[in-house]
């Protein structure tokens, strides 16, 4: 019964709904006042806006059931801009005239239930038009539920599908009902928008959580009466505000006002009628974008004749624009390209056809087409290349220019991929790159505007990618995995998951790193696709560990959640792989310190990931592989940024196998990765140090892996060929890569060095002389950034941003020779000839800015427009004279002749309105008023106080306004804001001014806040001039070298010319004594001279006393102590770090004080000997700096230097040549001994105002050599001071961060003195004392070994190479050190083990284990008497080290050398075998081995940085994995030490074996059965023990731990299945015997 009774209930309630709508009278017409306003500005009223009004009648009725039509009557215009609310609309005649017929349309429209519907209009009606009308229908638009009187609901309107409010008020009395919609525009399901330039810019949603940049929000307000069956609008009227800042939107912003206001009048009796023509479906209620997206905001042009006009544009942006660039040029490429971006094809056909063969317009055009955007430009720029128009230069930068601008669509895409079939392209390496790179982000931008783009898009991508995999081209694969990640499509997943599969697997590491680095952009889309692929490829810890670490960073970029991180974390904890985990750990580390919103969430679960792992990861050394991340983000202006960065190392070398770093900008909610850049740098550091591949000789890698057979299941290592590669990416798009390998490098090497390159240089060389004379002139669109949204009124709302420039240059070069070059010159001619070379150059650059947002529309605009205009021009004329044979070098600067305007920059504010009927009346009104000119009357002291302060701030905060001002006088208030300053500096010994002025008047006084400090007017222009005096003819730069440097001497310095001017002064001032009446100059003068003296004995005093204290060691600890509670003792001591000075006798404690007394005292002697070695010694070189001026007044500046031999002197004069002018800087230098050297810096005043002594001496410490510098002086200027503290607290707190000891300190008063010793060749201690402060730390680490102690000596074979001598030095400071002493093993890696090894028997000590197989080394112990046999195999040399007599012997195939007869250099000259301590080494660092050392007692190996990781044996893998440091010979990782050292042992084949090894590797079963799963099974070792050949008795034995691979009981196991049992897994651990020593019987074969 209640069923049927609701069902009867709802349909009543539906029913009275529908009757609640508004409703239109058959065969009558309604008629209403239509009035709509925008209005764009700031909120405040008193400031400049921007408007345009439409005024009009509306008329509706009915033309059949459910169709309307809607008519305007008396349409009129009306444009505002100016003072709001001072000033009025103006009525825009012209436009009004133009439009009306347009106008007058009258538009079809379904209209039911108060809903509606499609829009019906002729073609001719212009989109612009028809959207205004719907504007009008979006009023209509009313979903009235009666039985609710408040409600929400998403409701299609002008502006898409948002949130709508509704509330419904009734007045029964008045029966009205009053009724008030409002939307919010920022909860739209589908919100009509368009974004152009900001396709690679990504939302950031929790950017906007914080803050919004943009935000709008209307109401509409009726008053309805019942009428009939529905409602009859009376009034209507709605408002919208849309508010927008760069910045958050609380701290001031920018608005958007729609009104709209519709008053019913009248109902006509007759009905309206359809204009004549079809009416077609013109879509629905929302707003359709039209005209306005090619329409740029900054410029509103008519086109008449667009070719004509583009034709005169581009003619006067080449003419203008050669020498220097007209200061309105980038706002006429703006226009151009306006009218190119709406020509056809055949007007850039014939633009092409006009100007291709003049050069400079066709650059022009090549440089203006990529920036069009279009389909058309494209087409164009294929076309021509495909035409052989254009080369392979031009080709390039304009395709890669185009295809990251072009507006993308199906029809560009379908374009670039037949492009990329092209033959023409296929042939260029380059061109196909940048084609199918540029194909892969085109699909990118077409699936960020077409979320359900469709797979078929990449699908030619995957159907290269399985050719290339079928072909096995790995480099066809990686470029196309290139392209895959630009394209970023999620069907990608699946090809890319391949790869890792099956026999895909054995893929060259690069491959799969770059199949992992396209999942990048994949996850922007699905994340969590991307993060389960990504986490198993982290967690397979059989792949490489550079692979792992690269899955691992795609995991933090795709936002991981917490679950994951602490997954991550998890591994972390348990990964053996130190690499791994240090790159992890930094990660986490660094990304706790985030700031920016998006990755708040990764950050929280990064801090509590860190509370997990283990703190001992923070101390692994930056040798292994690392991530940084530093960001800033600033909530108020919702801007920041932040930089990435991580190295990967895949062994602990000096040069990073990978290092990328990545920069991210965050933006008014949005955020780009603006650039990456990715280097690997696999081989290069193999290239850098020459290494010496093994000469290509078939029996010499036959007989290396003859040795290797012998290993079981022995694997090589993968070689890495020296390579390097690098990439680019834009706004995550790569769009350069390139791969450079020694076939390139010889390619280069080759060019350089042939014929071509001397051509081309004698080209070169005959056109200078001839005279070059170039102009360079470009446009460039840096930046295009629209944001169209249509407003309530129906006219187009455009946010964008524009930056546009023309860079010119004009340049001319001259050259000449003397005497003339003949035909068949050389560059040894050139070298005796006197070169003379003019240039002059004027480059300029002018780039306009442009900010704006209002309304935009190929007919009206009303906007409010920030611009930035920036002007420079630098000219320059420079003649250069170079004669090498005499020394002489000379360049000569022309002087500024007349006023020069090098920089301008200025920024204005302002409203305007313009139409294209009547552009002559464009209006532009600054957004502040032109201030009255200040009153005579000073102002009050108050008033001058506050505008002083507010003027120096160059900004006005309404917190200090002062209450009492009245709020009415807005000129008072804009005059506190205004700013104006003048700087100039004057040099007239050179003849030039500067002169920069400041302008500044802003808003602020309103709202102290960033958008209102920028809003105004300001301006910066920097000139330059020539000085006031004697004009300047040129200035000359002038050295002269060797015996001509006297000649070039203008003001010679000199001790008489000094004495006798010192001579004069004193005549001078016992004459003013006698004749002065003021006493006070006397009393002032002894009283200075009494200062002096007594502040010479206090420092005396204080020297003494500190160095009293110093001496001290308990007052020394003490004070450290009590200083700085952190100092150990050691550290403690090493602040009284006692040098011990070479050239001073070490026993005698007088003699050393006498010595280092008489050592000052020569110093001093050679000093006073010539104080001046002008006086003795012509100068060695002579600098001039001077200006030539007309009335020859000589000034300037002279260096002069000058060398004494006799006293190993150098003296070093700066002196101004300005006549009376006597201040200088003189420097001397001394080497007193082979181990000390002073120096002595004084100037001002004839060099005695300040001075400074600087004496480097070396010495010991203890034992360790050592080097002090000490720096002391007695008076320095004020400014230098305050630098050198300012410098000295920088160090110290950086310094400090390092972990260097710090401590406060009395020290020696005025001095600064630096220890270093070096206890090792690869460590120094380090002390550095300040008066007020020592630092210290201890074995600091150098990247290169010090030729000291054993260093030195093993630098003999490279006496005369010094670069052979520097990469020693680097490869051993970097070498890996494996060491047998006794029996104990030390491996690369510093595990240490028991030496556990057979008798007799040869073990793979250490080898290349690449398949170069560059060297080997074996090891064969004599048990019984523990002695070392050492076996090595290099180049073509086999090398046999024993000991014979208690001395070590080389065995070699010429025969046997003796210790005494060493050294022995091989041939090829890279391989030294030499005595070193009590033992022989072997050096050849560059086939990798930098040591193989043999004495009785011990031996050693170390390897060259290159090598790491690229080893095996029982030395390890030297890759700093300490964990993973017992692998066999097929990479198996073994647990026990024995089992790893038998595991390399090269066995025997028979009884007969010269080498009386009897044992082999063999895999043996478990004596018993074993239950297994539940199972009866037999088992079968996975590592091999080491057993007796057949006929052959153990005679020493020793347990081993293994692992077994179980089978079942009843299985049969073939030869072929115990071959591949070293594969299996472990299923149980048994103990079974392994033998040591073997002993055979006769029957033995």
């Amino acid at each position: 019964m209640w069923v049927p009774l609701l069902t009867l209930m709802f349909a009543l309630a539906a029913c009275h709904q529908v009757h609640l709508a508004p409703e239109f009278v058959n065969g009558k017409t309604s008629v209403y006042k239509y009035e709509a306003t925008v209005m764009g500005g700031l909120p405040e009223e008193g400031l400049a806006r921007a408007g345009v009004k439409i005024r009009s009648k509306v008329l509706i009725s009915a033309a059949s059931v459910g169709i309307y039509i809607l008519k305007l009557e008396d349409p009129e215009i009306l444009e505002f801009s100016g003072m709001w609310p001072k000033e009025d609309f103006v009525p825009a005649s012209k436009l009004t005239a133009t439009l009306t017929a347009q106008l007058l349309i009258p538009i079809k429209f379904e209209y039911t239930k108060g809903v509606v519907g499609k829009v019906f209009a002729p073609l001719s009606l212009s989109e612009t038009v028809l959207n205004l009308q719907k504007a009008i229908l979006n009023i209509f638009q009313l979903n009235i539920k009666t039985s609710q009187t408040v409600y929400d609901l998403q409701e299609i309107g002008t502006q898409g599908m948002c949130k709508t409010h509704y509330v419904i008020t009734e007045e029964e009395k008045a029966e009205r009902i009053l009724l008030t919609k409002s939307r919010d525009l920022n909860q739209c399901q589908e919100k009509i928008m368009k974004d152009i330039g900001m396709i690679y810019s990504k939302r950031c949603v929790e950017c906007e959580a914080r803050g919004q940049s943009m935000k709008g929000a209307s109401a509409m307000n009726y008053i309805l009466k019942r009428s009939g069956a529905g409602v009859l609008i009376l009034n209507a009227s709605s408002s919208e505000i849309i508010q927008v800042s760069p910045f958050d939107i609380l701290n001031g912003a920018a608005q958007m006002e729609s009104k709209q206001s519709l008053i019913y009048q009248d109902v006509p009796k007759a009905s309206l009628r359809l204009a004549v023509g079809q009416y077609l479906h013109r879509g629905s209620l929302q707003y359709e974008f039209g005209s306005e997206l090619l329409q740029t905001p900054i410029q509103l042009l008519k086109i008449t004749n667009i070719k004509a006009q583009i034709v005169e544009l581009l003619e006067h942006m080449v003419i203008h624009n050669v020498d220097v660039v007209h200061k309105h040029a980038p706002l006429k490429f703006i226009e151009l390209l306006q009218l190119l971006r709406v020509a056809k094809s055949d007007v850039l056909d014939s633009l092409w056809t006009q100007y291709k063969n003049r050069p400079h317009f066709r650059r022009w055009i090549l440089n203006i087409f990529p920036s069009i955007g279009t389909t058309t430009a494209l087409r164009f720029l294929q076309a021509k290349f495909l035409a052989g128009e254009l080369n392979l230069v031009e080709a390039s930068l304009a395709l890669m220019a185009s295809l990251h601008r072009v507006s993308v669509d199906l029809e560009a895409m379908k374009l670039v991929e037949n492009l990329s079939k092209e033959q023409k392209i296929q042939d260029s390496p380059l061109l196909r790159e940048i084609v199918l790179l540029g194909y892969g982000s085109l699909v990118a931008k077409y699936c960020i505007e077409n979320p359900s783009c469709p797979a078929e898009l990449v699908k030619p991508l995957h159907e290269r990618l399985v050719q290339a995999l079928s072909s096995n081209d790995n480099e066809k694969l990686i470029k196309t995995l290139k392209v895959v990640g630009n394209a970023g499509h999620p069907s990608s997943l699946k090809p890319i998951r391949k790869l890792f599969s099956g026999a895909n697997e054995q893929l060259p590491l690069r491959v799969h790193i770059e199949a992992v680095l396209a999942l990048r952009n994949i996850a922007k889309r699905e994340p969590k696709l991307v993060q389960n692929m990504a986490i198993q490829l982290f967690m397979e810890k059989k792949l490489n560990p550079e692979l792992r670490m690269v899955a691992a960073l795609v995991l933090f970029e795709s936002q991981l959640p917490m679950g994951l991180v602490i997954t991550l974390a998890d591994a972390v904890l348990r990964e053996k792989n130190l690499q791994i985990a240090s790159f992890v750990y930094s990660y986490m580390k660094s990304m706790t310190r985030n700031t920016t919103p998006y990755y708040v969430s990764v950050a929280a679960a990064c801090n509590v990931a860190m509370k997990i792992l283990s703190p001992k990861l923070d101390r692994l050394s930056y040798r292994f592989s690392r991530s940084l991340y530093l960001d800033y983000y600033q909530d108020a202006w919702m801007a920041g940024a932040a930089a990435s960065a991580f190295y990967i190392n895949d062994a602990a070398t000096v040069m990073p196998r990978a290092i990328v770093a990545k920069a991210r900008t965050y933006l008014a909610g949005s955020y780009a990765d603006v650039i990456e850049v990715g280097v690997r740098t696999e081989g290069i550091q193999e290239a850098i140090l020459k290494i010496q591949d093994g000469p290509d000789n078939a029996d010499r890698l036959t007989k290396m892996k003859q040795v290797m057979k012998a290993l079981s299941e022995w694997r090589a290592l993968p070689s890495s060929e020296p390579l390097a590669s690098a990439y680019v990416k834009v706004f995550g798009q790569e769009v350069a890569f390139a791969n450079i390998d020694k076939a390139l490098v010889n390619q280069i090497i080759e060019l350089a060095s042939g014929s071509a390159i001397r051509t081309f240089g004698k080209k070169a060389l005959d056109a200078l002389l001839a005279g070059i004379k170039s102009h360079y002139s470009s446009p460039f669109l840096i930046a295009e950034v629209r944001r169209i949204l249509p407003s309530s009124v129906g006219l187009p709302m455009e946010i964008s941003f524009y930056t546009s420039a023309v860079l010119a240059a004009s340049i001319e070069l001259s050259a000449s020779v003397s005497p003339p070059l003949t035909a068949d010159t050389r560059v040894a001619q050139l070298l005796k000839s006197e070169i003379s070379v003019l240039a002059s150059m004027n480059p300029s650059l002018a780039m306009h800015t442009y900010a704006v947002m209002g309304v935009n529309t190929a007919w009206i605009q009303a906007s409010l427009m920030m611009r930035v205009r920036v002007h420079s021009t630098v000219p320059a004329k420079i003649e250069a004279r170079i004669d090498i044979l005499k020394g002489n070098f000379k360049i000569e600067l022309l002087p500024i002749k007349t006023t020069t305007k090098i920089f301008s920059a200025a920024v204005d504010t302002y409203a305007l309105a313009r139409n294209v009927e009547d552009l002559e009346s464009a209006k532009y009104t600054p957004i502040i008023a032109a201030a009255p000119k200040a009153q005579s009357s000073k102002p009050s002291s108050r008033f001058s106080q506050m505008a002083s302060a507010l003027s120096n701030s160059m900004s006005a905060s309404s917190e200090v306004l002062p209450g009492d001002l009245p709020n009415n006088d807005s000129s008072e208030l804009r005059r506190l804001s205004d700013f104006q300053k003048i700087m100039c500096s004057e040099s007239k010994a050179f003849g030039i001014k500067s002169c920069t002025e400041l302008k500044s008047s802003n808003i602020a006084f309103i709202r102290n806040c960033t958008l209102y400090t920028f809003i105004g007017k300001h301006s910066i222009m920097t000139d330059v001039s020539p000085a006031d005096g004697p004009e300047i003819e040129k200035i000359e730069i002038e050295v002269q070298l060797g015996e001509k440097a006297a000649d070039k001497i203008i003001k010679v310095i000199t001790r008489s010319g000094e004495e006798e001017r010192t001579q004069d002064r004193t005549v001078l001032r016992k004459l003013q004594t006698f004749l002065s009446l003021d006493l006070k100059n006397n009393t002032s003068s002894s009283s200075s001279s009494s200062s002096s003296s007594s502040s010479s004995t206090s420092f005396q005093s204080t020297v003494s006393s500190s160095s009293s204290h110093s001496g001290n060691p308990s007052n020394s600890s003490s004070s450290s102590s009590s200083s700085s509670s952190s100092s150990s003792r050691s550290n403690q001591q090493l602040y009284e770090m006692k040098f011990i000075k070479n050239h001073i006798n070490q026993n005698v404690r007088s003699k050393e004080r006498s010595n280092s007394k008489s050592s000052s005292q020569s110093f001093e002697k050679i000093f006073n000997k010539a104080k001046y070695l002008a006086d003795t010694v012509a100068p060695a070189v002579t600098i001039l700096i001077r200006p030539l001026r007309v009335d020859k007044t000589v000034q300037g500046y002279q260096i002069a230097a000058y060398v004494d031999k006799t006293d190993a002197r150098v003296q070093i004069i700066f002196a101004n040549l300005k006549e009376g002018d006597n201040w200088r800087i003189c420097a001397d230098g001394v080497i007193l001994s082979n181990h000390k050297a002073k120096a002595k810096i004084a100037w001002g005043i004839e060099c005695k105002q300040y001075d400074t002594e600087i004496t480097a001496e070396t010495g010991l410490v203890g034992k360790d050599p050592a080097i002090r510098l000490k720096l002391t002086w007695e008076r320095l200027p004020k400014s230098m001071k305050r630098v050198a503290k300012k410098i000295s607290d920088f160090i110290s707190r950086v310094t400090k961060s390092w972990g260097v000891s710090q401590a406060k300190a009395k020290n020696i008063p005025r001095e600064i003195k630096l220890s270093v010793a070096a206890p090792s060749d690869r460590t120094l201690n380090v002390v550095f004392k300040t008066p007020e402060r020592t630092m210290s730390i201890l074995g600091l680490s150098l990247p290169i070994c010090l030729p000291i102690g054993d260093t030195a000596s093993e630098l003999e074979p490279f006496k005369d190479n010094l670069a052979d001598k520097i990469s020693y030095m680097l490869t051993k400071a970097h070498s890996a050190v494996c060491s047998v002493q006794e029996d104990k093993l030390v491996t690369f890696n510093n595990n240490s083990f028991p030496l556990v090894v057979p008798q007799s028997c040869f073990q793979m000590l250490v080898q290349d284990c690449t398949l170069q197989l560059k060297f080997i080394v074996m090891l064969r112990r004599d048990v019984k008497k523990k002695q070392n046999q050492i076996y090595i195999k290099i180049d073509n040399l086999d090398v046999h080290l024993y000991p014979v007599d208690g001395a070590i012997v080389v065995k070699i195939v010429e025969g046997i050398i003796t210790y005494n007869d060493l050294p022995y250099h091989h041939s090829n000259g890279e391989i030294h075998i030499q005595r070193m301590g009590d033992g022989v080494a072997l050096i050849a660092p560059k086939y990798g081995l930098n040591e193989v050392y043999l004495d009785m007692k011990t031996l050693r190996v170390k390897v060259v940085d290159w090598m790491k990781g690229q080893t095996c044996g029982l030395c390890g893998k030297s890759d700093g994995e300490i964990e993973q440091d017992l692998q066999t010979p097929n990479q198996r990782q073994v647990d026990n030490a024995v089992s790893f050292i038998h595991s390399w042992v090269l066995p025997a084949k028979s009884c007969l074996d010269a080498s009386e090894c009897y044992m082999r590797l063999e895999s043996v079963k478990l004596e018993k059965s074993a239950i297994v799963h539940g199972q009866e099974s037999k088992c079968f070792s996975v590592e091999p023990v080491l057993r007796c050949l057949p006929g052959c008795d153990a005679v020493k034995t020793i347990i081993v731990d293994v692992g077994y691979h179980c089978l079942s009981a009843d299985s049969t196991v073939s030869h072929g299945q115990l071959n591949n049992i070293y594969e299996k897994s472990i299923d149980i651990r048994g103990e079974p015997v392994a033998h040591l020593a073997c002993r055979c019987n006769a029957k033995c074969a």
